[in-house]
C-alpha cells in the first residue's frame, strides 16, 4: 500500500499466520521489529504508552513521517515477534488516507516497507512488484509514494527520547519542538 513515505507492506493483527507471512514475504530476520501503523493518536495511546515528548512530538508531526518507539501499554499483549521480543513498540500515523483507513478498520495496522530485506525501498506498485511479486496477495496502487524517504524513528520509550533513525523529519525541527514544549531529549 502506498504511506506518505514509501511503499508498506502489512497484515491484520488477527490474520491466522499473518505476522509470519509477512515476515516470510520480505525475507526480514524474526528478531526485527515491526511498525504499527494507526489511524489516530488515540489509537496509538490503545498500545504504547504516550510520554509527553512523545505526545509533544506526535501533536506535532503526525500525521507524517515520524515513528515513534513508545513502552508497550500495559496490558496490551502484542505479539513478540511483532516487537522483537522488546517492552516497546514503534506506531506512526502515516499522511497518507489509505493506511489510515485500513487501520481505522482493522485497528493498529503492522506494516513495514514493501521490499526484499536489504533491498531498496519500493517508491511505486510496479516496484513493490518486482520484488515481492506473488509473496503478497494484493498491491493497493495509489501510484507513486509521495515522500521517497523513510521516516524519522524516535524513542519515547524513556525519560530522554533518542533518534534511532534520521529521515523524513528533521531532527532540528524535532530539537525546536522539544525546547518549546521545555522537555529534556538526547537528539
Amino acid at each position: 500500500m502506498p504511506t506518505d513515505t514509501v511503499y508498506g507492506v502489512g497484515v491484520s493483527l488477527d490474520a491466522p499466520d499473518g505476522l509470519a507471512r509477512l515476515f516470510a514475504a520480505k525475507d526480514r530476520p524474526l528478531d526485527r521489529a515491526i511498525v504499527l501503523l494507526v489511524a489516530d493518536l488515540d489509537q496509538a495511546a490503545s498500545v504504547g504508552v504516550l510520554t509527553p515528548a512523545a505526545r509533544v512530538l506526535a501533536e506535532r508531526f503526525w500525521p507524517g513521517g515520524l515513528t515513534l518507539v513508545l513502552a508497550q501499554a500495559v496490558g496490551v499483549g502484542l505479539p513478540p515477534e511483532l516487537t522483537g521480543g522488546a517492552a516497546t513498540i514503534g506506531v506512526r500515523l502515516p499522511a497518507h488516507d489509505s493506511p489510515r483507513a485500513l487501520a481505522r478498520e482493522l485497528g493498529p495496522l503492522p506494516v513495514t516497507s514493501a521490499n526484499l530485506s536489504g533491498h531498496p525501498d519500493a517508491r511505486d506498485a510496479a516496484e513493490v512488484l518486482a520484488q515481492l511479486g506473488v509473496r503478497i496477495d494484493l498491491i493497493l496502487d495509489g501510484g507513486p509514494a509521495r515522500g521517497g524517504v523513510p521516516s524519522t524513528v524516535v524513542d519515547c520509550s524513556g525519560a530522554v527520547p533518542r533518534v534511532l533513525r534520521v529521515g523524513a523529519v528533521a531532527t532540528a525541527a524535532l530539537v525546536d519542538s522539544l525546547r518549546a514544549a521545555g522537555l529534556q531529549h538526547a537528539l
